[in-house]
């Protein structure tokens, strides 16, 4: 068993990359109102600023901003995916997830890292723009749906 441990910086700007179990899905984009209800509901409950999030078929990249005071990142994501999964059909689980009550659409894990100043704020936003066109989705990031791009781009105000 691994003895990982992740940083606790209250307030943080954390960049995250956050993967299905099955490369190669659609199940993001497909299911896309009920992922963005699983964060709207995480959100209500434990607040966070939506720095830029892109959700591709079978991964996401996002960049958030925790509230002064708190570090939990790591419950928000153990919320959103527990959402997003109870709300999928019934998906026949491995007897290792069975055990941790999981559904096994999500990796177990995720990836972060913490931005440490302006630039890397703005490389790691770029990167969420970008990714879409990186997987040859799109030619250009203004055509890929499911990204905080529209909203920044345009200048419409951030979610807060």
């Amino acid at each position: 068993m691994s003895n990982y441990r992740r940083p606790k910086l209250p307030g943080a700007t954390v960049f995250f990359t956050v993967t299905l179990a099955t490369r190669g899905s659609d199940l993001l984009t497909r299911e896309i109102e009920t992922l963005r209800q699983s964060v709207r509901q995480t959100r209500a409950e434990r607040p966070f600023f939506i720095d830029a999030w892109v959700v591709l078929p079978d991964h996401m990249h996002c960049v958030w901003t925790l509230p002064d005071g708190d570090s939990d990142f790591s419950t928000r994501w153990s919320v959103i995916k527990a959402r997003f999964s109870r709300a999928m059909p019934h998906v026949e689980r491995r007897p290792s997830h069975a055990v941790r009550r999981e559904h096994g659409i999500w990796q177990r894990r995720f990836w972060e890292h913490h931005i440490r100043d302006e630039d890397d704020l703005r490389a790691h936003v770029r990167y969420c723009w970008i990714n879409p066109v990186k997987h040859g989705l799109v030619e250009d990031p203004a055509d890929w749906p499911f990204s905080s791009y529209h909203r920044d781009a345009s200048g419409a105000p951030a979610m807060a």
